[in-house]
């Protein structure tokens, strides 16, 4: 299951239109010094992909990943004064299931790593 908000919608409409790009946007979960992680990246499908569509754009993930992630969301929030990260927000994306995974440890505001 893929849930995405209208928020996230509207915005990657104006990014996609912005920089002239007509792509389906992938769901992927990527490893980094914070641990395991969902992002979101332009791809085209795969044969193994389940293939949503929200507000006219195309979304791709790979059918292996649910069993790892469960539900997946994915947002937008508007940036916050609480980390030092800067610009007008940016895509969050979550699983219904915690995501296992090494990493060099957990980032915090004061070591400077917010993964923003």
């Amino acid at each position: 299951m893929l849930e995405v908000t209208q928020s996230a919608i509207t915005n990657l409409k104006e990014h996609l239109a912005k920089n002239n790009l007509d792509s389906a946007i992938r769901v992927v979960m990527q490893s980094g010094c914070a641990g395991v992680s969902l992002g979101l990246g332009l791809d085209e499908k795969k044969d193994s992909d389940r293939v949503f569509e929200e507000g006219g754009i195309t979304f791709l993930v790979d059918g292996g990943m649910f069993a790892a992630t469960g539900a997946i969301k994915v947002d937008f929030v508007k940036a916050s004064s609480g980390c030092g990260c800067g610009g007008g927000g940016g895509f969050a994306v979550s699983s219904e299931k915690k995501l296992d995974g090494g990493g060099c440890g957990g980032g915090s505001c004061s070591s400077g790593s917010c993964a923003c």
